[in-house]
């Protein structure tokens, strides 16, 4: 798993599930660039109509009591992952509408 790849983050306490951009992995947690999971569908969509922004990613430090599961999104077989369709249905590339200009972490830039 290397830094900047797509991601799907599961944590608990509370019980939430993340899609983005891993932008820092260390022993204390990780920092992401991220859209809920369950408002992937509607981010797409938006990007995919160039519908007015309501719905954006941010930038979150979660800490590794929290984590549950990283996982790095890709595609299997015929089944698409969520990255490939927003390329597909938006036109982008989902990592630079995800990060946007610029990106902070840790005291480091991102640049996108």
């Amino acid at each position: 798993m290397d830094l900047g790849e797509i991601v799907v983050v599961s944590c608990s306490g509370p019980r939430e599930k993340f899609w983005g951009v891993l932008l820092e992995l260390t022993g204390a947690g990780a920092t992401v660039r991220v859209v809920p999971l369950d408002a992937c569908e509607d981010w797409l969509r938006q990007h995919a109509n160039e519908g007015p922004p309501m719905i954006g990613p941010v930038t979150i430090f979660l800490p590794a009591h929290r984590l549950e599961r990283i996982e790095v999104e890709e595609s299997s077989g015929l089944v698409e992952c969520f990255a490939d369709r927003f390329r597909r249905m938006a036109r982008r590339d989902p990592v630079e509408v995800l990060l946007g200009p610029k990106v902070k972490s840790g005291g480091n830039e991102h640049p996108m």
